[in-house]
């Protein structure tokens, strides 16, 4: 029996969902890029702009192949590469999969071969994902008009929403490096018995445990430092150097790839019991 999660039925949703997305995608910068000429703005601008964009969604996308090849193991390559052609991230895809699939007794360890569980964990994280973007374009546009006519009254308003906005975007930056400080990957696995089957309870429901699957710790940090020396080097750089003022919009996808590259050197360089150090135990339970 052909695997039913690379089909031609498969193959024909993804290019058709991708073939969408990068329509949509040309005809809004189209019509962005024209409109931009009618208001005045200079072709050097636009295109430094366009090509800014471009390099800063590269870090962005390698996350999400990274997603592509967790999920693939289990789910096959058609349905993430579906999934996150629109939208999504790891920490969401794998929650919604993994929790789908325990109350089916399944695990993304192990590849999915049934149709009902694999029905059932492209209903949980298409729905997922589907709620906001019904959900934000009801309630944003009476939200951010609320919120227009309060900070637009006086001065004193208008200084007060660009520090709301500004502690906004703070706020989730920080949640990133919250995690990048002490965070952890936990995913539900079966207990297994000592003849290596799936313990079940006296109601025969199976028997999970939390397992932590990845963990900050020395090499997270040094990475996080070292991103942020890099960032304040180069916007520092910008703004003394005239001739490297049109690098600044680069400054921050420039800074992650260096950090990234750094990452890479710690882990050949440093000694094995620093650059594995991690605050949890790689394997082990909550």
């Amino acid at each position: 029996m052909a695997d039913f999660k690379a089909s031609t039925a498969m193959y024909a949703v993804a290019f058709g969902v991708i073939a969408f997305i990068v329509a949509q995608s040309m005809f809004f910068i189209i019509k962005s890029w024209k409109h931009g000429r009618e208001l005045g703005i200079s072709r050097e601008t636009l295109t430094n702009t366009v090509t800014s964009s471009i390099m800063f969604t590269i870090a962005p996308a390698i996350s999400i192949l990274v997603t592509v090849f967790v999920l693939a193991k289990a789910l096959g390559v058609i349905l993430p590469w579906i999934r996150l052609t629109v939208i999504g991230n790891l920490a969401y895809e794998t929650v919604a999969a993994e929790t789908a699939l325990n109350n089916l007794g399944g695990s993304l360890s192990n590849e999915i071969t049934d149709m009902k569980q694999f029905s059932t964990v492209v209903w949980a994280m298409t729905i997922g994902s589907v709620f906001p973007l019904t959900f934000l374009p009801i309630v944003c546009k009476k939200l951010q008009k609320k919120i227009g006519g309060a900070i637009s009254k006086d001065e004193k308003a208008s200084k007060m929403g660009d520090i709301l906005a500004a502690a906004a975007f703070i706020g989730i930056i920080s949640a990133f490096i919250a995690r990048a400080i002490n965070g952890c990957t936990v995913v539900s696995e079966p207990v297994l018995d000592a003849m290596g089957n799936e313990a079940v309870d006296e109601a025969g429901k199976r028997i999970t445990q939390k397992v932590i699957t990845e963990s900050s710790g020395a090499l997270s940090i040094l990475t996080l430092v070292f991103a942020v020396i890099i960032m304040l080097v180069l916007m520092t750089l910008c703004k003394r150097i005239k001739a490297l003022e049109k690098l600044e919009s680069f400054a921050m996808p420039l800074a992650m790839f260096a950090a990234m590259g750094c990452a890479v050197l710690f882990s050949k360089i440093l000694p094995a019991n620093i650059a594995n150090f991690t605050w949890y135990e790689i394997g082990g339970t909550l």
